[in-house]
């Protein structure tokens, strides 16, 4: 069973999804405005909240750099040196089950997952070297929550409309640098023929950069970047969590979401965990490419009901709630903080030492505090490790008009 810490009031709120026609604005949804107060029974934060937890001491880069490259801040593996103060692009991902199989996703080096209303989820595909990309999406609308883990990156937020009594308050501020398609329709989005609105507008390289043109925003990272997002060893010296006596076997894990079910297998052949959803591989159409990640976590994060229709609000901010760090098949509890809109999340051990990860893509499935019995954890024997209470939805649950 997953370890549990308190949790304080919310405070970054969040959500919603819009159905969009081609060429056509998103309106307004109506739902009543909600007034956003502390929960009345908010438990107390722990006294022992993760500080300015430093990274393990002692560790030195002394892998050679290759020359004219430099280390990716996604990733840490070697890119072009010329990408050193690029920005990267945060596009929302139509994760429905008519938007699959989708295009471009397995270049981006990180992606964040993360329940909508009616139970389906949605992603955020963070791309660094993204101008020469043919095909990204299908693109779908804003979710204010991303919106926040997009601030991380210093990345220009790409999303076709969304909800606008979540998502204008963020999304007007003047350190919002989106690129919405309900009026870059054309310009930085374009529709395809094979598949029906909602499902058929994606994006480009080339078409980013017009609408990057159009808003006059800076390539280059603004002074809102902060470096060291994560906190990385290099291939000289993986992190294998064999230094933690409590680290469990980790083959097969499942975040508990309930319409796309989705789980990650490992691959100890090339080390890797590989994504399934919908009953069968994750697959990005435009290469073939199984969805596959060297780091993965779950982020046990609070979240609210905000109205009638569903939709969500998530805290972003946070010092006092748990998930899972996995990676080379293990398994470890970790602590997380956000402190501010973008400062980057940060994952501790139980020691509050903050973690290494190692080089490579990672997946950040954000999970519901208050369903996150719903994890399930396997070991290589196929025993569960860590068990799920419940992974099946009832009806009320997963209500599929709101996105058709």
């Amino acid at each position: 069973m997953m370890k549990r810490l308190s949790v304080l009031a919310l405070t970054v709120l969040t959500s919603s999804l819009l159905l969009f026609g081609c060429g056509k604005e998103e309106s307004t949804p109506e739902v009543p405005e909600v007034t956003q107060e502390t929960p009345a029974e908010a438990p107390e934060a722990p006294t022992e909240a993760p500080a300015e937890a430093p990274a393990e001491e002692g560790f030195v880069d002394d892998e050679e750099i290759p020359a004219g490259m430099i280390r990716s801040q996604l990733t840490n593996e070697f890119i072009d040196e010329s990408l050193a103060n690029k920005r990267p692009i945060a596009v929302m991902i139509n994760n429905i089950i008519n938007a699959v199989p989708q295009s471009g996703i397995s270049q981006a080096g990180v992606i964040y997952e993360c329940v909508v209303e009616s139970s389906i989820t949605r992603m955020m595909a963070i791309f660094e070297d993204w101008e020469s990309i043919e095909k990204i999406g299908p693109v779908r609308s804003c979710r204010d929550y991303f919106v926040y883990w997009a601030y991380e990156w210093d990345a220009i937020y790409c999303h076709f409309g969304g909800p606008k009594l979540y998502v204008d308050s963020v999304l007007s501020r003047e350190e919002t640098h989106n690129l919405d398609g309900t009026s870059l329709d054309g310009t930085a989005y374009f529709r395809t023929t094979d598949r029906v609105a909602p499902h058929n507008a994606y994006t480009s390289g080339s078409h980013l950069l017009k609408g990057v043109e159009r808003k006059e925003y800076p390539l280059a990272h603004t002074e809102n970047y902060r470096e060291g997002h994560f906190n990385f060893t290099n291939n000289l010296h993986p992190n294998d969590l064999s230094q933690y006596s409590d680290a469990i076997d980790a083959a097969y894990m499942a975040p508990g979401y309930l319409v796309n079910k989705p789980w990650f297998e490992y691959n100890a052949e090339d080390g890797l965990y590989y994504r399934f959803q919908y009953g069968d591989k994750h697959i990005d159409v435009e290469n073939g490419e199984q969805l596959a990640f060297k780091n993965v976590i779950f982020q046990n994060t609070y979240y609210e009901t905000r109205d009638a229709k569903g939709y969500l609000a998530f805290k972003d901010h946070d010092d006092t709630l748990d998930g899972y760090y996995f990676t080379n098949g293990k398994a470890i509890h970790i602590r997380w903080k956000k402190s501010s809109d973008f400062s980057p999340t940060k994952y501790y051990d139980d020691n509050l030492n903050e973690i290494q990860l190692n080089p490579g893509k990672t997946f950040i499935c954000i999970v519901q505090d208050q369903k996150s019995d719903a994890v399930v954890i396997k070991d290589s024997a196929g025993n569960i490790v860590v068990g799920g209470e419940s992974t099946e939805a009832s009806e009320e649950e997963v209500d599929m008009s709101a996105e058709e």
